[in-house]
């Protein structure tokens, strides 16, 4: 990578910060040579403030630091793209980023269901719904999954927006624990859909 810290009069590029999982843009910053060696070197963003002319560090008075995980210049070599693990919050007033966006994503919600699917076949709770669908086995589990699919499609046929989407949640869920006692996880059937795409 070799930026070009001499088109700006100051000597400053500025630096886009996004969430390595999320993908969402956290904030905008502004580096000269030495912040962008220091983000190098201690792997935690480092920014030039214009206001205070110093370097700085994101998270050394919040300790919600900037961790990096990859680092690319544009075109030009005159702008950066930091991807990063946030530890917290990035804006000072609190706000996951600086635009006042929620840093999640849709698919998180599915991923951390996934998870609690998963643990209750390792480690059952008794009374669990989905502990009882497990103990019943993969034949009434895929039954199970046909007749929330039919369901889905009678509600499908209605203009009722809360009985169709509450449908497709119960199918989801079921799929879930279908794939779950399969020993298969959302991301194998993600890999077949990437490879029909290309």
């Amino acid at each position: 990578m070799t930026l070009n810290f001499s088109k700006s009069p100051d000597g400053l590029i500025p630096a886009i910060i996004q969430d390595a999982h999320t993908q969402k843009v956290l904030m905008l910053g502004f580096m000269n040579q030495e912040a962008f060696e220091k983000t190098e070197q201690t792997k935690k963003v480092t920014f030039y403030s214009r206001t205070r002319k110093t370097l700085w560090t994101k998270g050394e008075t919040s300790g919600n630091f900037l961790h990096v995980v990859s680092m690319a210049d544009d075109c030009d070599n005159d702008t950066l793209l930091i991807k990063v693990r946030p530890d917290g919050p990035t804006c000072h007033t609190g706000d996951d980023t600086c635009f006042s966006e929620k840093n999640s994503n849709a698919t998180d919600f599915l991923i951390q269901l996934e998870n609690v699917i998963k643990a209750r076949k390792q480690t059952p709770v008794e009374g669990s719904y989905t502990n009882k669908l497990f103990d019943k086995g993969v034949n009434k589990i895929a039954q199970k999954v046909g007749e929330e699919a039919v369901e889905l499609v009678i509600e499908a046929k209605d203009n009722n927006e809360e009985l169709f989407l509450g449908e497709a949640a119960d199918l989801m869920f079921h799929y879930l624990v279908l794939l779950t006692q399969k020993g298969y996880a959302l991301s194998d059937v993600v890999a077949v859909l990437e490879k029909r795409h290309k």
